[in-house]
């Protein structure tokens, strides 16, 4: 088995950089599969941009192509035409601080989210730098949602696509006769760059008659084809841009007009690519699993069907893949059971089900359907745990002392049959005493308290070491009968949804801990320690509220430079110093102790925003690098198979162990995993090319084998799986979040005018962000906006001040706005400030404000609020 590592290491060691894939074969020895797997991961390098395609059949490294300061990554597009390139070259990457900038006149013919060759032109302080587009080495997708205009009725000569993403910036050409989708068109579905085998390169064929395994129905208006404009389209990008001609496409699909009932979430899947047709075979696959549970496997499998066993879940879930019970051990501990369900029984590997779990990656969430990871054959009938019925799991069962630690556990297969399918409310209502659902679940009561104590048990565990717990409320969209948006709130968080995530936590950290034990490639789930950056931007942030996170004096160099720009008398003007953070000493625990000295305050919700915003975002990874937020050295995912594409891959890896296990218990050879073990890293090493005569190459490729951890599934391909699986769930998080500010929007359409009470969220130089009171909705109030004053953005304090009579706005105000206006084309709320009703309302402006915490000078506060860990479900 070859690796990304020992291809380039061979065509770095070429005499021009350059290697052809004939010739890596013959070098490297290849033979049959292998051959193939070459081919795959020649176009998965290219396709991330290490490996540049400079002829047919021939790569070269980026570095190598030219003696020029080159960068490879992916372009990330801005509305007003100028963009960034987060490098992927690991060297460059750690000499530049953050990413590219790509000015407008440099960006070329690329577009948002291709992977791009970028000259790097000269760093300025801090290891900022400017580059300019060479060429594009990989095109992010081939399709491309938008509106369809005439060209008469807009003034062009030829009729086109404006794209619904602000961030492609081009429009596309749909010559005459493209406008209706062909019959060939419709059986094809764009599902953006290949992540598999070849198979799945390029377009995928899916047959016409597919239906979209989309939960929840859809209704749209027949569009009169004499008529399009106005009409929302999927078009396939049958020509690139050049720098004398603009793109042209031809429609694949017609969606309907963009306010048609269900045409939003339409939308939102094909703007973000998300794989929302099932193939064919895939659902041949799934239909052809026979439902019912054997004898003879339920023989081999530990026997839980007697005990009273429970899911617990959301009033609208339909894939139950986790069930507990509880009870207390004649020692005093209590043990738990966490039952998942045993998906890798059905998924097999190499299978066409598989390898579409593995290009979806997840389940995607929308408010009144989803787009399920596996065909619903599986996540809603064979795989959900539902109750009454013989389903297979994989389980976790923990003894649990007093003080919330893990004692010992045991991982095997089962099977269980769901004594009852419970909801967050119905538990909830059981601990709150109400009768009516105390009789229903008369008998599970004991069972369900044991499980609050046992909870609680485990949270304080987890506060003891220091978890982070961020507990803050999400948007909910409550529909009418028809279908229609009927108000937004805030989600309810209860012990109900505690109690789960603490289960699923400790299991979760069991079987990392079991794998991470053995020395086996496995899959975890990582959370890095933020950045000095963002632990200064939120420290400073905090003082103006009297906090800190109690990490001291910040370290912070203070740089020089001169301005690029020239003065009025052409010289350089004068230096600006600008202060970069240094590396500082942080622990989750200051966070939690800010957490909790916030608790109950006003500016809670503004403080746990900010904080969560300085935090990385977590992701997956075959190295265990511990969960920063969590204050676990380690931690995976194992609870969720039916949504997310790792979990099946841990439960993969868990089964083989397993059976491996069971194997050396009837030789004889006892529990140890190690010297026994057929993925022991002599044996891949040796056994690979066994029986022929190894050449230099081949023994150089066994040599970097031993390199790698064994396992079930080898290293790098753990690799190649954690990437695309966190790239996946940000694609995911990314069309949730845009669709609930879509439904928003729409929503307050009929409420221009209106005053609300708000909150200020964030205060920029253009203006200041507000959330409304009642409901959980955003919008921005524009710096000119404001013309009681002349104001300016104070950007060491974080506020905006009017210059003559020094009104504030800062972060934690309480103000009365109105709903201004509505940006259609960028979907965005516009408030005023009703000035008459403008209060103070955070401890900012009171005396606290003027409080410096002793040994305190600096702050922090940035990325992308990630959920998931904590939080067990939207």
């Amino acid at each position: 088995m070859i690796t990304d590592k020992q291809i380039l290491q061979h065509i770095a060691r070429q005499p021009k950089g350059t290697a052809g894939f004939k010739q890596l074969v013959r070098e490297l020895g290849l033979r049959g599969s292998e051959r193939h797997e070459l081919d795959d991961r020649l176009r998965g390098m290219r396709r991330r941009g290490e490996l540049l395609e400079i002829g047919r059949g021939r790569y070269t490294l980026p570095n190598a192509a030219t003696n020029k300061n080159l960068a490879v990554g992916r372009l990330s597009m801005h509305r007003d035409g100028y963009g960034f390139v987060t490098p992927q070259n690991d060297e460059l990457r750690h000499s530049i601080e953050g990413d590219v900038y790509i000015p407008p006149n440099a960006v070329g013919m690329a577009m948002h989210g291709d992977i791009v060759l970028v000259e790097v032109g000269e760093r300025k302080p801090g290891g900022r730098a400017e580059g300019r587009i060479v060429k594009v080495a990989d095109r992010k997708h081939a399709t491309v949602v938008g509106t369809f205009h005439y060209g008469d009725k807009a003034g062009k000569a030829f009729n086109f696509v404006s794209p619904i993403d602000e961030k492609i910036t081009h429009d596309v050409i749909i010559p005459a006769g493209m406008e209706i989708p062909g019959e060939e068109e419709e059986e094809t579905e764009d599902e953006g760059p290949a992540i598999l085998p070849r198979r799945f390169s390029g377009k995928r064929q899916v047959k016409s008659q597919t239906p979209h395994r989309v939960i929840g129905a859809e209704a749209r208006r027949k569009v009169d084809p004499e008529d399009l404009e106005g009409v929302v389209m999927d078009v396939r990008i049958t020509q690139w841009p050049t720098h004398t001609q603009p793109a042209r496409g031809r429609v694949i699909e017609i969606l309907g007009y963009e306010d048609d009932f269900g045409v939003d979430v339409e939308i939102i899947i094909r703007k973000h690519h998300i794989p929302h047709i099932f193939p064919a075979e895939v659902l041949r696959e799934a239909q052809d699993i026979h439902p019912t549970v054997s004898h003879k496997e339920i023989e081999r499998r530990q026997d839980y069907r007697a005990l009273p066993i429970v899911t617990i879940d959301g009033e609208t879930a339909r894939d139950f893949d986790d069930a507990v019970f509880a009870r207390e051990l004649e020692n005093g501990n209590f043990e738990l059971q966490v039952h998942i369900a045993d998906v890798a029984q059905y998924v097999t590997e190499d299978s066409e089900l598989d390898d579409e779990a593995r290009l979806r990656g997840t389940s995607v969430y929308f408010p009144d359907r989803a787009v399920p990871m596996l065909p619903l054959e599986l996540s809603t009938d064979i795989c959900s745990l539902r109750p009454h019925v013989e389903r297979l799991v994989l389980s976790c069962i923990m003894e649990i002392d007093r003080a919330g630690e893990v004692v010992n556990y045991h991982i095997h297969e089962g099977v269980i049959r769901s004594a009852a399918r419970m909801t967050y409310n119905s538990v909830q209502a059981v601990l709150d005493g109400d009768l009516r659902t105390r009789n229903e679940y008369e008998a599970l009561i004991p069972e369900i308290e044991r499980m609050k104590t046992l909870a609680e048990l485990l949270n304080r565990k987890r506060i003891r070491r220091g978890s982070i717990d961020f507990d803050l409320p999400e948007p909910i969209i409550e529909f009418d009968e028809q279908g229609e948006m009927e108000r937004v709130t805030r989600s309810e968080r209860k012990f109900a949804h505690r109690l789960i995530e603490e289960f699923m936590l400790a299991a979760n950290e069991c079987v990392a801990g079991y794998l991470d034990s053995r020395d086996l490639a496995s899959l975890y789930r990582i959370h890095e320690k933020p950045d000095p950056k963002k632990i200064y931007d939120f420290e400073m942030l905090a003082v103006s509220f009297g906090y800190s996170l109690g990490v001291g004096a910040l370290p912070v160099k203070k740089v020089e430079f001169y301005d690029q720009r020239r003065n009025r008398e052409g010289g350089r003007g004068r230096p600006r110093t600008i202060d970069l953070p240094q590396e500082v000493h942080i622990t989750p625990r200051m966070y939690q102790k800010l957490t909790q000295k916030i608790a109950g305050t006003p500016e809670e919700r503004i403080l746990s925003f900010l904080m969560l915003r300085s935090l990385k975002q977590a992701r997956y990874s075959e190295i265990n690098d511990g969960h920063f937020a969590l204050a676990a050295t380690t931690y995976t995912h194992f609870t969720s198979p039916i949504r997310r594409y790792p979990d099946l891959i841990v439960h993969r890896i868990l089964k083989a162990v397993l059976a491996e296990q069971s194997h050396n218990n009837l030789s004889g050879n006892g529990d140890d995993m190690r010297g026994s073990s057929p993925w022991s890293k002599q044996q891949r090493g040796d056994d690979r090319h066994a029986g022929r005569r190894r050449s230099k190459h081949q023994q150089q490729i066994a040599d970097q084998h031993r390199d790698e951890r064994s396992g079930p599934i080898a290293e790098h391909i753990l690799h190649d799986i954690a990437e695309e699986s966190s790239q996946t769930e940000r694609r995911a998080d990314e069309a949730e979040r845009e669709l609930m500010e879509w439904k928003k929007v729409k929503f307050m359409r009929d409420r221009v005018g209106e005053e609300f009470d708000a909150l200020v969220t964030s205060v920029t130089k253009f203006g200041f962000f507000v959330e409304l009171t009642d409901m959980f909705i955003e919008g921005l109030v524009p710096l000119q906006s404001l013309t009681d004053d002349h104001y300016t953005f104070r950007e060491n304090t974080r506020q905006i001040i009017g210059e003559r009579w020094g009104k504030q706005y800062s972060i934690g105000d309480r103000v009365r706005v109105l709903l201004d206006r509505i940006d259609q084309m960028q979907r965005k709320l516009q408030f005023a400030i009703v000035e008459e009703e403008r209060k103070p309302g955070r401890a900012a402006n009171s005396d606290k404000k003027s409080e410096k915490p002793k040994g305190m000078e600096s702050r922090s506060g940035k990325p992308a609020k990630k959920k998931g860990d904590i939080k067990r479900r939207r």
